[in-house]
């Protein structure tokens, strides 16, 4: 997405916040980091974990 618009809505496209929520300013862009750090990190251990699992 143009922008980086993508890293602001990531959160909204899995589900751990409302996009009127990322709009209105219920969320700042610290916590957009902070959701996006806790999908980088279920992302990179779900990646170990598959290839923990296939040797």
């Amino acid at each position: 997405m143009p922008d980086g618009e993508d890293y602001v809505l990531r959160p909204v496209m899995e589900g751990l916040c409302r996009y009127e929520s990322v709009i209105d300013g219920s969320l700042s862009l610290a916590d957009i980091a902070r959701l996006n750090d806790a999908l980088d990190i279920r992302d990179e251990n779900a990646h170990r974990a598959r290839e923990a699992a296939n040797g």
